[in-house]
C-alpha cells in the first residue's frame, strides 16, 4: 500500500510488504514523540526543516497547531503516581481473585467457570489498557519504571510489551495516513485498491473483514499465536524481538508452574475462555475507535495529525462501569490528540474543553453496526460496505 518501487526490507515471513515503513522512510525514534508534549507533528517537522530563513522558521513555529493544542491539552498530561498505583491494585487484585474463583468453580461445573471467565477477562482487558498507558509514558514519571511494569502486565495479557509499544506508537504517528498503512492497524484498503485486486485477493480481504474472522478468530489468533512470533516486523527491531522471547519465556514458566500445581488441563480450561473473550472484545474496541463511516483517511501529502485525531478517532460512549473497566479508552479522540494524558484524566479533559466535544459519538449498537464497513471510498470520503461497493460498481453515477 503505497506505490514506491524502491528497495524494501523484507520482514520475517518472506513476503515483501509495501509502504514507507518497510522502505525506511521514517525514523524509528520519532514515532514515540507526542506532538503536544514533545514537539511538532510529522507534517510540521517537515515544514520546519524546509524553512530557509530563521525568521520564517520562528513564524511557522508560532503558528503550529501543536503549540495551540499544547495550551489546551498540556495541563492534563503527566502521571499521578498515587492514582496509577491504585489502578494497578484495583485491577491486578480482582483479576487474581476472579481467576482463582474460576479455577475452583471447576469443582462445581464448567458452566460456572465460563460465567466467571467474563469478569476475569474484564480485568485482563483493564490491565492491558494500563499497559497501554505505560507504553505511552503517561502512567509513571519514569519510563524505566513504566517499561518494567508494562513488561509484566504484558505477560498477564499475552502481549510482548516492547513489540506492542513500538507498533502502537507507529499507529499513533500515522493514523489515518493512506501512505503509512500496514502496521499497528486493522488492515484497510481503498475501494479503488479493492477493485484492482484479482478474485483471490478480493476473497482474502472479504474473509479477513468478516466479523467472525476479525473478532472471533482474529482476536484469539493475535493474542495467542501472533504475539508469540510477530513475523511482520523487521529483523532490525532487536529490542522488540527480545521482548517477544522474554514474554514467551515468562509465559512458559508461569504455565509450567500452574501445570505442576493445579494441572495443565485445569489451567487450560480456565484461561482459554478468558483469552477468547479478551481477544474478541479487545479487537472490537480497537476497531470501533477508527472504523466508522465518516472517519478520516488522507493521502500523506494532505494528511494532518490533529485532523486525524479529531475526525478519525471516535468517542465511544459507554456506561460508567464499562468505561471504568476499559480505562476510558473510548474517549479515543482525546487520547489521539495527546497520548501523554493518562486514562484517569481523559474524561476531565473532554468535559472541560468544548472543542473536543464536537466529534463522532458511537454507542455500543452503533459500534456493532460499523462491522459491515470495510472499504475507504476516496471520492465520498466515507467508509463503505461491500454491498455499497457493488451498488457503486453497477451505478457509478
Amino acid at each position: 500500500m503505497g506505490g514506491s518501487e524502491r528497495s524494501r526490507e523484507e520482514p520475517n515471513g518472506g513476503a515483501k510488504r509495501v509502504g514507507p515503513f518497510y522502505e525506511n522512510e521514517f525514523s524509528d525514534h520519532r514515532i514515540f514523540a507526542d506532538p503536544v508534549s514533545d514537539g511538532s507533528t510529522p507534517e510540521e517537522q517537515g515544514q520546519h526543516e524546509g524553512a530557509t530563513e530563521e525568521g520564517a522558521g520562528e513564524g511557522a513555529r508560532a503558528e503550529r497547531p501543536s503549540d495551540q493544542w499544547r495550551k489546551i491539552l498540556g495541563p492534563y498530561g503527566g502521571a499521578d503516581i498515587r492514582r496509577s498505583l491504585l489502578q494497578i491494585l484495583t485491577s491486578a487484585g480482582p483479576l487474581f481473585v476472579s481467576w482463582y474463583a474460576a479455577y475452583r468453580a471447576l469443582e462445581v461445573g464448567y458452566w460456572l467457570t465460563l460465567i466467571l471467565a467474563v469478569p476475569t477477562a474484564a480485568f485482563v482487558m483493564r490491565l492491558f489498557l494500563i499497559q497501554h498507558d505505560c507504553g505511552h509514558g503517561s502512567f509513571f514519571k519514569s519510563q524505566k519504571v513504566a517499561n518494567f511494569v508494562g513488561f509484566w502486565l504484558g505477560v498477564a495479557t499475552f502481549t510482548p510489551y516492547g513489540y506492542w509499544r513500538k507498533t502502537h506508537a507507529y499507529h499513533h504517528a500515522h493514523s489515518g495516513d493512506l501512505g503509512f498503512r500496514g502496521l499497528g492497524d486493522v488492515d484497510l484498503i481503498t475501494l479503488a485498491e479493492y477493485r484492482e485486486k484479482p478474485f483471490l485477493g478480493r476473497l482474502r480481504y472479504r474473509i479477513y473483514r468478516h466479523p467472525f474472522v476479525l473478532l472471533g478468530l482474529g482476536g484469539f489468533f493475535v493474542f495467542a499465536l501472533k504475539h508469540r512470533f510477530p513475523w511482520d516486523i523487521p529483523r532490525r527491531w532487536k529490542r522488540e524481538w527480545a521482548s517477544v522471547w522474554k514474554t514467551n519465556a515468562a509465559l512458559v514458566g508461569i504455565f509450567g508452574l500452574l501445570g505442576l500445581t493445579i494441572g495443565f488441563k485445569a489451567a487450560f480450561l480456565v484461561h482459554l475462555p478468558v483469552l477468547m473473550i479478551t481477544g474478541t472484545v479487545g479487537v472490537w474496541l480497537f476497531y470501533v475507535q477508527h472504523q466508522f463511516e465518516d472517519t478520516y483517511w488522507n493521502e500523506h501529502t494532505d494528511w494532518s495529525y490533529f485532523d486525524a485525531g479529531l475526525q478519525g478517532s471516535s468517542y465511544l460512549v459507554l456506561p460508567k462501569p464499562l468505561q471504568w473497566i476499559t480505562a476510558s479508552i473510548g474517549i479515543h479522540h482525546v487520547h489521539h490528540m495527546s497520548a501523554k494524558i493518562p486514562n484517569y484524566r481523559l474524561q476531565q479533559c473532554l468535559d472541560e474543553n468544548p472543542q473536543l466535544q464536537r466529534v463522532t459519538r458511537i454507542g455500543i449498537w452503533d459500534g456493532i453496526k460499523t462491522l459491515s464497513l470495510a472499504l475507504w471510498d476516496e471520492e465520498s470520503k466515507r467508509l463503505i460496505s461491500f454491498r455499497e461497493a457493488r451498488h457503486l460498481a453497477r451505478d457509478p453515477a
